[in-house]
């Protein structure tokens, strides 16, 4: 790392930057889990909030395709400082801000600059991780450092917000970490390039602005899709048409320009819809805690974040095991993806039989700590797996593009629809029990609609986990591609750019 200043001991360098990656991924423009406290204090609604919340989700996954390019472009000092100084800006303005679009800017922007903070960080310590630079060990590691801070970012915003009796003080706190982070750049590191600047020619922006809002039109849609009665409303509607306009413009320019945001040979790979399915259906699993978990654990148990917050620790410890086993698996045993898949989903619908057959009034928090585990367990398995095999699956080059692709689904689409569809099927199901004049309270009409939902739940996830055991491919691991050199990379951006340039 020879952009550091020698008093920085070399030991050292490393892990400050490690630390930096898992900071980078505790900010944000507005936090989910402050909802029930920003709307007790502002005029937004629940829908806004958590509408503001997802523009930051998808601004994060929208850096992929250009993040080498600002890489080359730029010097780390640079990219570090800027990303830092943008989030803590964006914070503050959050605080200050009740214009839903504006807020909705503000947080995409923080969830662009969070990624490109947090890449930079892991580009510079990706042979300390992997020396061998094995994308089997360095993935799963990192995906340590990501999945642990989202609980993380949870807890710490309930916390400050119990303690300072404010909602604010999670974006105090977070500008002025992310100024601590700009300030110990700044001091401990140089200007330094291992090459002339590449500039930003060849970047499809306006690309990158149409699927950003093909996905938020998705978002949008499930998101306040009760609120205004699905069809019911012509301002859903006109949404709902507008989508598949959006949609041909995007894959109108995809394919008629030179350098698209996504190159449209991605989608000749016979493989990578069958993934993004995969990402689809963790999701899924995943999305449960959200509605039917939260409404058992508030709606009839009466639990504050006092006890939930327990929650977390085990949320952290599914991840990290959940990671490990994936290293384990590819390395040591060099075994199928399939089996490792197999393994994980498996692991979550456990997690959701547990769930229905421990749904009840009684329930104590000690009942959770398993099916926490477990189904933590089995998503990082998923999230890392399913990385791996697109990596397999796509050259390096494209890599990044099919991680936006996977982004698309696993970052935001899917998590909206499967809250809104699970808020959409329990009302109904309470609806149902209400219709048939069953003489019961209704803590009771809403403890049997979530455990008919979680059994729901159960039969699909057991139809596609026996479809998971009928399928099964050769292992790939020993042919899984090396990440390649800086220096190398470096020349095939660069070819690439003066090959657009004369055509």
């Amino acid at each position: 790392m020879p952009f550091f200043h020698e008093f920085v001991p070399e030991r050292l360098r490393p892990w400050i930057y490690l630390l930096f990656a898992f900071l980078f991924q505790l900010s944000g423009g507005v936090y989910f889990s402050l909802t029930q406290h920003m709307m007790g204090a502002t005029s937004l609604m629940r829908e806004d909030i958590q509408m503001i919340a997802m523009f930051g989700v998808v601004g994060v996954n929208m850096p992929f395709p250009f993040l080498f390019r600002y890489k080359l472009r730029f010097t780390n000092r640079q990219l570090l400082i800027n990303a830092a100084l943008v989030i803590a800006v964006c914070n503050v303005l959050a605080l200050y801000v009740r214009w839903v679009p504006l807020l909705c800017l503000i947080s995409y922007v923080a969830g662009y600059f969070k990624l490109c903070g947090t890449f930079e960080c892991f580009s510079n310590i990706r042979l300390w991780i992997s020396p061998r630079q094995d994308f089997g060990v360095f993935l799963p590691t990192i995906y340590i450092i990501i999945l642990m801070a989202m609980p993380a970012s949870n807890w710490t915003a309930q916390q400050l917000a119990i303690a300072c009796g404010s909602w604010q003080a999670m974006h105090w706190l977070m500008a002025a970490v992310m100024a601590f982070i700009a300030l110990v750049v700044y001091i401990c590191t140089r200007p330094w390039r291992f090459m002339k600047p590449l500039p930003l020619v060849s970047l499809d922006w306006l690309g990158c602005f149409l699927w950003s809002a093909l996905m938020l039109e998705v978002i949008w849609l499930a998101t306040y899709g009760e609120y205004y009665n699905w069809w019911d409303s012509p301002t859903w509607c006109a949404v709902l048409i507008a989508f598949p306009v959006t949609l041909a413009v995007t894959l109108h320019r995809m394919t008629s320009i030179r350098h698209p945001y996504l190159e449209a040979h991605l989608w000749h790979h016979k493989r990578l819809l069958p993934i993004l399915g995969m990402f689809f259906v963790a999701e899924v699993m995943n999305a449960t805690p959200h509605v039917m978990q939260n409404a058992l654990t508030g709606g009839i148990l009466h639990w504050g974040f006092t006890t939930t917050s327990q929650l977390y620790l085990f949320e952290w410890i599914g991840y990290v095991a959940g990671c490990a086993f994936t290293i384990l698996w590819h390395r040591p045993l060099h075994q199928k993806y399939t089996r490792l898949l197999t393994a994980g989903f498996a692991a979550l619908l456990l997690s959701q039989i547990i769930m229905y057959l421990q749904v009840s009034p009684m329930l104590p928090i000690e009942r959770l700590w398993l099916p926490t585990v477990l189904r933590t367990f089995g998503y990082a398995i998923f999230f890392a797996t399913m990385t791996l095999y697109l990596k397999d699956l796509i050259p390096f080059p494209a890599f990044f593009m099919a991680l936006t692709l996977s982004g698309f689904v696993r970052n935001g689409v899917a998590e909206s629809i499967c809250s809104g569809l699970y808020g959409f099927g329990l009302r109904r199901q309470i609806a149902d029990t209400l219709s048939r004049a069953v003489q019961h309270d209704m803590s009771s009409i809403l403890l049997v609609s979530i455990k008919q939902m979680y059994g729901s739940i159960c039969l699909i996830a057991l139809a596609v986990l026996l479809l998971m055991l009928l399928y099964d491919v050769q292992p790939v691991r020993s042919t899984m591609q090396k990440m390649p050199h800086m220096k190398v990379l470096a020349r095939m951006v660069k070819r690439q750019v003066v090959r657009n340039r004369r055509q």
